[in-house]
């Protein structure tokens, strides 16, 4: 004979059970006077931003989607594309050498992501573009010996390819940290039993380690990506007219349109992190398969969800 408890409902002073009273919602005033004084602060700063004159939004709209920016634009994503295809290839090479157990791999890869994160930006990208006076000929061959190879350096290279190699030099660097710290991430029981299990080392990285560092890299090397977008910037000082050269050349020819043509270059920018940040979320969601009991909601099923829960309330108000 099994015995269960029974909780006996709660009963007035004549017998009958009580009637259920409502669970209020605690009250909160700190949080509802701080979203009050945002609000506020937020309302002041839309209002001063679209109603000063200062900042002249008609020649903003008149600017913005003129052919010459648009022209810098395409050229900042360019330079962007391919310095962090290049960077990140680069620094999972230089994350591996790393990692390697060979002493001179780690030391070069060590000392390359100490140099090159020690040197300011501009800096890598005046000395390539003065590379050619610099040294007039490079040669490969034996060291005090004789060359193989020779290259001359006295014609300079095309702009485009010496903001690219600047750009990827740098990203290399700091890259190569965000994937060996993605890759030190992996608890080391996922190594040992893949290993027990006599599955080969390439599969064991390319299915195992590297889908769980993933979780680790992405949110960090997007982060370096949107850097390298505002990075592009400085390309101009090496006589490549991106979105932000276009924007100084103009400025300087338009000296009245100095604010509204630094305002169009703003958001550009703003818009091309936006939509990096979009695409981080999704590959973000789709690497947290298995690591998430729930994946996180996308932009439109949290509508959906919002909707779906005024829709209950409006019901359950319209019902009384």
């Amino acid at each position: 004979m099994t015995e269960s408890l029974v909780l006996a409902a709660p009963t007035g002073p004549s017998g009958p059970p009580a009637p259920a009273e409502r669970v209020r919602p605690l009250r909160r005033p700190g949080r509802w006077l701080a979203t009050g004084v945002v609000l506020v602060l937020a309302s002041q700063a839309v209002h001063g931003l679209l109603t000063n004159p200062f900042y002249q939004w008609d020649r903003f709209a008149y600017w913005f989607l003129r052919p010459v920016i648009l022209d810098g634009l395409l050229i900042t994503l360019q330079v962007a594309a391919y310095s962090a295809v290049l960077g990140l290839v680069g620094g999972v090479l230089l994350a591996l050498a790393r990692l390697s157990a060979n002493p001179v791999l780690r030391s070069v890869s060590w000392t390359y992501v100490w140099l090159l994160r020690s040197v300011p930006l501009i800096v890598v990208l005046l000395f390539l573009y003065n590379l050619g006076a610099l040294y007039p000929t490079l040669s490969i061959g034996v060291p005090f010996g004789p060359a193989f190879l020779t290259f001359d350096e006295s014609r300079p290279a095309p702009d485009m390819v010496i903001a690219v190699v600047g750009l990827s030099l740098a990203e290399a660097a700091y890259a190569a940290e965000v994937v060996r710290a993605g890759l030190l991430s992996v608890d080391q029981g996922q190594h040992e039993a893949a290993a027990a299990l006599g599955l080969p080392g390439r599969y064991r990285f390319t299915r195992i380690v590297l889908p769980q560092a993933l979780r680790a890299i992405v949110p960090s090397y997007v982060n370096l990506l949107i850097g390298l977008v505002k990075a592009t910037s400085l390309v101009f000082y090496v006589s490549l007219l991106d979105l932000f050269g276009s924007v100084q050349s103009l400025a300087g020819t338009y000296s009245g349109d100095v604010v509204p043509l630094l305002l169009v270059a703003t958001a550009w920018y703003v818009i091309l992190t936006s939509l990096i940040s979009v695409v981080q979320f999704y590959v973000e969601r789709h690497y947290a398969r298995g690591a998430l009991r729930t994946l996180p909601p996308t932009p439109a099923q949290r509508i959906r969800a919002a909707l779906r829960e005024l829709r209950v309330r409006f019901r359950k108000e319209t019902a009384r």
